[in-house]
């Protein structure tokens, strides 16, 4: 009998990151968004400062991460970003752990608001079975075609 691997999730705010952590999480993202996925991608947008952090580790070693911006002055919604998965974890659940933290996490903290995010269109299904829906039409994200897709605050109150 298989033993099930060790995974584990941490949520952290930008000031609680190591140098060492900062930077692994950096490069991790810039190894998918920017160098795998063949994008000019400006992954250091400035709104990491302000962010959650949440990073998926399996037997210890770095599998995943997302990014959630809570609600500032303008419309009250929480923003989920820079979900990645390492690409030799793909297709193991992953993706779906890290949404479902997520999700749990905003509706804990940020109960009754509308949850948003920018989805790469091939992952649109993934995200419909999460309860988001499609609100735009797709659009060009620096060679990487995305579309805007929401959650109502209803979906996110407490259960």
């Amino acid at each position: 009998m298989t033993s099930l691997p060790n995974i584990s999730t941490e949520w952290q705010r930008f000031d609680q990151l190591s140098p060492a952590a900062l930077y692994e999480l950096l490069r991790f993202r810039q190894q998918i968004f920017v160098v795998e996925q063949r994008s000019p991608y400006p992954d250091l947008d400035g709104l990491d400062h302000s962010a959650w952090h949440l990073s998926l580790r399996v037997e210890g070693v770095l599998a995943g991460c997302l990014r959630l911006l809570p609600p500032t002055e303008g419309p009250p919604l929480v923003r989920i970003g820079r979900v990645a998965v390492a690409p030799e974890r793909r297709r193991q659940g992953l993706g779906r752990k890290l949404m479902a933290e997520g999700l749990s996490f905003c509706r804990e903290r940020y109960p009754g608001r509308g949850i948003v995010l920018g989805a790469q269109l091939h992952l649109v299904s993934f995200y419909e079975s999460l309860g988001f829906t499609a609100t735009t039409a797709p659009y060009d994200d620096f060679g990487v075609a995305h579309v805007e897709m929401a959650t109502s605050g209803e979906d996110n109150r407490s259960a």
